[in-house]
């Protein structure tokens, strides 16, 4: 479908042309009709698909055809700094030639900063976008004009209930117009985010957009090596030529600092990234990584949907990620925008049934080159507990994983997986 076959206001078109959008993507296609109608909606998909877009465009259709109201127009919640700053972009990208304002509002900031904050929410902004921690310490001082409040979106709600924000949702839910439409947005649809919509959307439309499995653009690769070779594996990788932009995931903040640590100890231009930092901090190591200064990022899963940068190299998962969608999200983060990229995880023994499930997901067999001789003996990729046959998993026989190029000294880092396909997404809407 295109944008200009949607009954959308003329000015909010402008801004979608002016961004060069043409066509919508599925999650657009199924989500923004019954917004527009003032229907609460469930949306299941995942990052990359062009669900910021998928509620922003109706709702700012909305808010125009509504016309003069008091208070905030729409409350978008989210789980991260990050995420909120994203989607604030994406709102001032589209709203350019509309005059609507938005504001994005998260803790970690000053008092100056909250000051800001209380104007905005208390001189009728049009789109709030919000962590949950920040924007309960406005309503509990008693000055946030929800009674009205239109429209609410929980986007990535699966997220926000993980990270502990169930009670958080409620109060802010509590504190909201009654008679508002809802929609809520999630990776995965588990019983907790059942519950969830039961209690606060009224007979709402599902729209589910399957799984999304890694882009075709990705060369995935998989190390099985024993926990104590992973720190020499991946410095071996990022030193295996000049990469410009790479990020590492682990799944806490104690491994992030300690990768990050050792990476420098060898001579790596890293830095770390987590909830840990100051916001200031944060963001200044994230401009660092968008402009290459820094060219390798050791984030934790919190993170990592809130990177927003589209010319990352190469994903590394130091850990195997908790679940397929969380493995899909994390390389996801590579080969965007119809680019090529590559995603290598280290395989403990005790993660390979967990990397097999995924693979069993995601139905793919991810290529494992066995690891470089420098390691050691390493671990047979096994998770049934049994040799696996070959082309079923198990590693590929050979040599593979680092070769010189032209007898020079510049070692390349090569997974023996042949080429990757593009996969366009041109004229889209995207995250």
């Amino acid at each position: 479908m295109r944008f200009d076959e949607l009954d959308i206001p003329y000015e909010l078109m402008d801004g979608i042309k002016a961004m060069g959008f043409d066509e919508t993507t599925p999650i657009q296609e199924a989500a923004i009709p019954p917004i527009l109608e003032g229907k609460d909606l469930i949306g299941i998909a995942q990052t990359g698909t062009g669900k910021t877009a998928a509620f922003l465009i109706p709702l700012m259709s909305i808010l125009m055809d509504m016309g003069e109201r008091k208070g905030v127009g729409a409350l978008i919640v989210v789980p991260t700094r990050e995420l909120a700053v994203q989607i604030d972009q994406a709102a001032q990208g589209l709203s350019y030639f509309t005059g609507m304002s938005s504001m994005a509002i998260y803790g970690g900031g000053d008092g100056m900063d909250f000051k800001q904050e209380r104007a905005a929410l208390t001189g009728g902004t049009d789109i709030i976008i919000a962590t949950p921690g920040r924007i309960l310490s406005h309503i509990n001082l008693g000055y946030v004009p929800l009674s009205t409040l239109p429209v609410l979106v929980l986007d990535e709600a699966d997220r926000m209930l993980d990270m502990g924000f169930y009670n958080d949702i409620m109060r802010i839910i509590r504190a909201t117009n009654p008679n508002r439409q809802t929609l809520m947005f999630s990776a995965t649809m588990p019983d907790k985010i059942l519950q969830l919509t039961s209690q606060i959307l009224n007979n709402p439309v599902t729209v589910s957009i399957a799984l999304s499995k890694p882009a075709e653009g990705v060369e995935q690769i998989a190390y099985s090596v024993y926990e104590e070779q992973k720190n020499p594996l991946l410095v071996e990788i990022l030193k295996s030529e000049d990469w410009k932009s790479v990020i590492v995931f682990s799944g806490t903040k104690r491994i992030v600092s300690q990768i990050d640590a050792f990476l420098q100890k060898k001579g790596l231009n890293s830095r770390a990234i987590s909830s840990d930092l100051e916001q200031g901090e944060r963001e200044e190591v994230l401009l660092g990584f968008r402009n290459r200064r820094i060219p390798i990022l050791v984030a934790t899963n919190v993170v990592s949907r809130g990177i927003d940068i589209d010319d990352i190299e190469m994903v590394i998962n130091f850990d195997v990620p908790r679940d397929a969608e969380e493995y899909v999200h994390r390389i996801g983060r590579t080969a965007r925008a119809s680019r090529k990229g590559r995603a290598v995880t280290l395989v403990s023994p005790g993660e390979q049934g967990q990397f097999h499930r995924i693979e069993q997901l995601i139905g793919q067999v991810v290529i494992k080159p066995e690891a470089p001789a420098s390691l050691g003996p390493t671990p047979e990729y096994a998770p049934s507990g049994k040799r696996r046959r070959e082309g079923e998993g198990g590693r590929p026989k050979g040599k593979g994983g680092f070769k010189k190029q032209g007898g020079g000294n510049n070692r390349r880092f090569n997974s023996n997986n042949g080429k990757p396909k593009s996969n366009p997404n041109g004229g889209r809407v995207g995250e």
